[in-house]
């Protein structure tokens, strides 16, 4: 009986030899299943038993922050091995492959899988601050082509109209608000992707209320959905493609 030890973002590959008749349990934490075509398979929590044996599964991955302890059970002790029939065949099992320290476990990916998760987090945060930069840019340039058209951008509550800048401001506040939210689903969430996409498609269906209520004419109004648009679809579909690249 072995323990095997996943840090927070951690990942081990399944060796079919050493998994040959072993059972898991998970003790601590959460597990995830990594399918054979890499795509993220079910999360398995504490108290879950399973058999990787013929399942086709490629490796673990701790998707959470703390650590994830899996208690590893290979029956017939020590001189268990796998018979001829069986494709593992010819390899000893993980009983005998483990170290001879008795319950103290094996830690998979102690400093390395933390650097490839940081190394994720870095890298989607470096592609959002570049889709926000875009995303400011494009929301800009359509404002100035809204006002050469005539759209004059006032505010009756304030009285004047919002000028260039203010719309890159704003744009980039909640951009970053964006690529946090990204940076923390990444970190801590199963599926990423998915639950990000649904999140911010939700907070733009928000941001598009307030226009509606500023009490602009029906040319600011419009022109101000159409910006709020610009730059969620910018951000969106950066972010969300980003994450799926990451997560695969």
């Amino acid at each position: 009986m072995r323990t095997l030890a996943l840090r927070g973002g951690a990942r081990v590959a399944v060796v079919a030899a050493e998994w040959c008749d072993a059972f898991g349990v998970v003790t601590r934490g959460r597990v995830q299943l990594e399918l054979r075509d890499g795509a993220p398979g079910p999360v398995l929590g504490r108290d879950a038993g399973f058999w990787l044996r013929g399942t086709g599964v490629r490796a673990l991955r701790n998707p959470g922050r703390r650590t994830a302890r899996v208690r590893i059970v290979t029956p017939g002790a020590r001189t268990a091995t796998c018979r001829s029939a069986h494709p593992c065949a010819g390899h000893r099992t993980m009983e005998d492959d483990m170290t001879s320290m008795n319950d103290t476990g094996l830690v998979a990916g102690p400093a390395s899988g933390r650097a490839r998760h940081a190394h994720r987090l870095r890298g989607l945060a470096g592609t959002g601050l570049v889709a926000a930069l875009a995303a400011m840019t494009a929301t800009t340039l359509a404002a100035a082509l809204a006002r050469a058209v005539g759209v004059d951008f006032e505010i009756p509550d304030g009285g004047e109209a919002i000028p260039l800048p203010g719309f890159a401001v704003v744009t980039g506040f909640f951009s970053v608000v964006g690529i946090v939210i990204a940076v923390a689903l990444l970190r801590w969430s199963a599926r990423p992707a998915e639950r990000f996409v649904w999140t911010a498609v939700s907070l733009t269906a928000i941001s598009l209320v307030p226009p509606f209520l500023s009490g602009a004419n029906a040319a600011t109004v419009i022109a101000l959905l159409g910006l709020h648009l610009v730059a969620a679809t910018v951000m969106i579909v950066t972010l969300a493609r980003s994450l799926r690249a990451r997560t695969a």
